[in-house]
């Protein structure tokens, strides 16, 4: 079997957000026929009861706890050097210390690094070994957030981009390989690494397809008595800066013109640490859960599901896991494009506030079409975003080089 050594910047557990599904999964198959030596950060305390679940796929691990505010003024701490904020809020001296342990101590075959930042940790001797999935790119995220902000934060947003796209640069160009959410995300970067456009590829995300079902029974978690009660649904962590803009443009543009319309309409918002802003929304209209043991109730029950996204990189695995329930989800143009999926057949495209209301109304006035688009949408998540086929990809890289073991 060989030894991997598998980075991630968050612990890869519960899956209950886009990029700790991606990593869960991707530790999951690499599990399965390698000895994986995992190390990763604990930003949530409600998290370390699921260490001893991570462990049990790991031949060996190490969790750091991190805590956000001291990560964060560590970070802004670290402009005075010149580097990237996000390689400063990860930095550890007691994680480089355990990398160099696990190097100097076993046979390293392969190096996988979850995002951008791990990278940092790797010794250059293993840099001919080394697979960086990016997932989305990261830098032109940074670019968007500032195009929303104004100074200083738009002038630190434009420092954050331009440096750790120069990190980026710097950890495609030595990887034997790297990896990105899709085709779009990888050809954007390639527009800004030219040099290593010839080893990069996409890696698609997956849906586990048994878990969300139409097929599993729940009780409904609205409890609502009212009659013609109407729910749109909305999901994702809620201490996320593109969600949080997501739900606010929605009620603001969408949902109050909506109620005027027809006050038969509620808005879920569901996800873990709703910010203040998102918790200043609640009405009796408007419904926000924070932490949920499980979203599958509220995609089930839900008459829409929406995706109001405007800052979206890559795909999003909360549209998937609703079309894989066979809901009809209302989602903004740039998430549509971001996923192999075929507008006004398996999902509905929005570019507009009038496009949500208009979508929206006609998925409630015609409840046929609905779940025939419901239906289409779990028949496009089978056969084309299954976790274990799009992670075979990753197979043919995962061969050892016939290198020199310099270490």
């Amino acid at each position: 079997m060989r030894n991997i050594l598998y980075l991630v910047h968050r612990l890869p557990y519960p899956p209950n957000k886009g990029d700790k599904v991606r990593s869960f999964n991707l530790l999951k198959y690499l599990s399965v026929e390698n000895n994986v030596y995992l190390g990763t950060f604990v930003d949530d305390p409600h998290d370390e009861k699921y260490i001893p679940i991570v462990k049990k796929l790991c031949k060996s691990s190490y969790f750091e706890k991190i805590n956000r505010k001291y990560s964060k003024i560590r970070s802004l701490i670290g402009i005075a050097s010149g580097d990237a904020l996000t390689l400063s809020y990860y930095n550890s001296l007691s994680f480089h210390d355990w990398v160099a342990d696990v190097v100097n101590n076993n046979k390293i075959d392969a190096v996988v690094i979850f995002s951008s930042a791990m990278g940092q940790f790797v010794n250059a001797g293993l840099y001919s070994r080394m697979l960086v999935d990016f997932v989305d790119v990261d830098s032109q995220k940074w670019a968007e957030y500032s195009d929303q902000k104004y100074f200083p934060m738009s002038w630190l947003f434009r420092r954050e981009s331009r440096l750790l796209l120069k990190h980026e640069r710097f950890l495609a160009l030595e990887a034997k390989h790297s990896f990105f959410v899709t085709e779009k995300e990888r050809d954007l970067f390639s527009t800004y690494a030219p040099e290593s456009a010839l080893k990069t590829s996409a890696l698609n995300n997956g849906v586990d397809l048994d878990f969300f079902s139409q097929d599993k029974i729940f009780k409904s978690p609205f409890n609502s008595s009212e009659d013609n009660f109407i729910s749109i649904v909305f999901t994702g962590a809620m201490d996320y800066w593109p969600n949080i803009d997501a739900v606010i443009w929605f009620v603001e543009n969408v949902f109050s013109l909506l109620i005027k319309r027809n006050s038969n309409f509620r808005f879920y918002i569901v996800g873990r640490s709703p910010s203040q802003t998102v918790l200043n929304l609640k009405s009796k209209y408007i419904f926000v859960t924070g932490t949920v043991d499980d979203v599958r109730p509220y995609l089930q029950f839900a008459t829409v599901v929406v995706a109001p996204l405007r800052i979206a990189r890559g795909v999003q695995n909360k549209i998937l896991e609703a079309m894989s329930m066979a809901k009809p989800v209302v989602a903004s143009l740039e998430c549509v494009r971001a996923i192999d999926s075929t507008d006004g057949i398996d999902i509905l495209a929005a570019e507009s506030s009038m496009d949500f209301i208009e979508h929206i109304e006609f998925l409630v006035k015609n409840k046929y079409q609905a779940e025939k688009i419901g239906r289409a949408a779990r028949v496009k998540v089978q056969e084309r975003y299954s976790w274990n086929s799009n992670l075979k990809k990753i197979d043919e890289y995962l061969n050892v080089d016939e290198v020199k073991d310099i270490l």
